[in-house]
């Protein structure tokens, strides 16, 4: 699962890219710095698992991840081509949720692509451009669906009420997230399309430092334009994140901080959300050897869950022992939880729930 960063060229994709993650992408002050996409996999912070570690004292602590993808710059007619547009749309099209960045702050000595500053502007230009893909995949599939059901085909008929709002809407300038559709629908058949504009999305706002704890009169404008988008924004001084990813020691960050009334770095806020963004949870596993944070999908069954383990677990399931991460760190020890009658028994039909501490007892 992998969450993909867009935005025009310019606006702070590839400096916010390099404080979430290990890897350095190229940032300039000119467009079109980034071409190929670069690939981050990043910890998920956790306070849960750093508590977990400090009872339990295991040899090794592995957070659970994100994939992060760089893509490079959109800009007007990408859907036609230009600027490497069908590069640029075939990399957003493979993740899995996108991360749009909005340029929120006035610098005359950072130029951009358009000559001013306007969010509101530079969002409908990709939106534009991302919505008109999305055209060209409706059409294309209008195209085959149609003669199926003028032949009668009862489901081709549903499909084709489903793709022709699709197209209304698009033809709209509305994104496919925001339209009104039951679960069944966007379940059944929209889900299959995968829709650019139907992909979940995370609007972040680069602001200045003066503007990273409450945000300024751009981010305003973001927030009343998406009301009906079913997406969230986040407030965030890319240039103070990287500032931040240079200091060394916890106390430096942590003075930092202080200093502009936050209490935590926006990047750790923003790994979090893209991980919900991607509807993941988490569950532990706690031991002498490692205790380690595990992604599953939200939802997920425990068999389900022990596949991620391995896929034995899953095939050979027999029952999981579930302690809430409440009980452990009330209780401080397994043996203590157990004592007190907090470990349950699960069987195949469980729901894990975020946060629980599992064992597995399989038998292939």
């Amino acid at each position: 699962m992998k969450a993909g960063i867009v935005g025009l060229p310019n606006v702070g994709k590839s400096t916010l890219f390099n404080c979430l993650s290990n890897a350095k992408a190229q940032s300039a002050n000119f467009p079109f710095c980034t071409i190929e996409p670069n690939i981050g996999v990043v910890n998920v912070p956790d306070p849960r698992l750093e508590k977990l570690s400090e009872l339990v004292n295991p040899e090794k602590v592995i957070p659970a991840t994100v994939e992060i993808v760089d893509i490079a710059g959109l800009v007007k007619g990408a859907s036609k081509g230009e600027g490497l547009g069908n590069q640029f749309l075939a990399n957003i099209r493979e993740t899995d949720a996108i991360i749009h960045v909005l340029r929120c702050f006035d610098n005359d000595n950072i130029i951009h692509v358009e000559g001013s500053v306007d969010p509101i502007r530079d969002k409908e230009i990709i939106d534009i451009e991302l919505q008109l893909k999305d055209l060209e995949t409706i059409e294309k599939r209008l195209e085959k669906v149609n003669r199926a059901a003028r032949t009668g085909d009862k489901e081709a008929q549903k499909l084709q009420a489903v793709l022709n709002r699709i197209k209304e809407g698009l033809e709209q300038s509305k994104n496919v997230r925001s339209l009104d559709f039951t679960e069944k629908e966007r379940e059944e058949i929209i889900s299959t399309l995968e829709l650019i504009t139907d992909k979940p999305v995370l609007y972040v706002c680069n602001v200045s430092e003066e503007a990273a704890a409450s945000g300024n009169a751009y981010v305003e404008q973001v927030k009343e334009l998406i009301a009906d988008e079913q997406a969230e924004v986040l407030i965030l001084a890319i240039s103070v994140e990287a500032d931040i990813n240079e200091l060394e020691t916890y106390e430096e960050r942590k003075l930092f901080l202080d200093d502009l009334g936050l209490e935590e770095p926006g990047a750790a806020k923003l790994i979090r959300k893209a991980y919900q963004l991607l509807k993941q949870q988490t569950y532990f596993t706690a031991g002498v050897k490692e205790v380690r944070a595990w992604t599953i999908n939200i939802g997920s069954t425990a068999p389900q869950a022990a596949g991620v383990i391995h896929t034995d677990f899953e095939k050979g399931f027999i029952r999981a022992e579930v302690i809430s991460y409440e009980d452990y760190v009330q209780h401080e020890t397994e043996a203590k939880v157990k004592e007190a009658g907090r470990m349950r028994v699960e069987g195949k039909e469980y729901l894990v729930v975020d946060g629980d501490v599992m064992h597995f007892r399989f038998n292939v």
